[in-house]
């Protein structure tokens, strides 16, 4: 099993409750196969976009989720990015981190590292990913 859970970036910090302020950022990791990436910006707009795979191809169920409109999200994400860290962004360099629309199998192992590449891209500081002590290596 991979990692799950919730981690929320607000006020200038990653945490695993919930956001603080606005604009914020919550990232919801399933197993290590998707994330979900919820963000609102100050004046509360705000978009939805999975990262890996979208649910409804990782769970091979059409109504696990609505399709994602990536150009629309990526465009979104860099608004928030702009307002949250000041970092310029091409869109395009974030969409090509966003899940496939089509559900074309995803560059990277685990969510994680698709995670790390979008946050550093972002001007984020790295997140500290929980570890489970008890969890089996590998």
């Amino acid at each position: 099993m991979g990692y799950s859970g919730k981690l929320s970036y607000s006020d200038g910090r990653w945490s695993t409750g919930g956001p603080t302020a606005v604009p914020f950022l919550i990232l919801d990791v399933h197993d290590s196969g998707f994330a979900t990436v919820d963000y609102r910006r100050a004046d509360a707009s705000g978009g939805r976009f999975f990262l890996r795979y979208e649910p409804r191809f990782y769970f091979d169920d059409a109504d696990a989720a609505d399709p994602v409109d990536a150009a629309a999200e990526a465009e979104g994400f860099t608004r928030w990015v702009v307002e949250a860290t000041g970092t310029p962004l091409d869109p395009a360099d974030v969409q090509a981190l966003l899940a496939s629309p089509a559900g074309v199998p995803p560059e990277d192992e685990v969510v994680e590292l698709t995670v790390d590449r979008m946050i550093e891209l972002a001007g984020l500081p790295p997140v500290d990913w929980p570890t489970d002590p008890h969890a089996y290596a590998g």
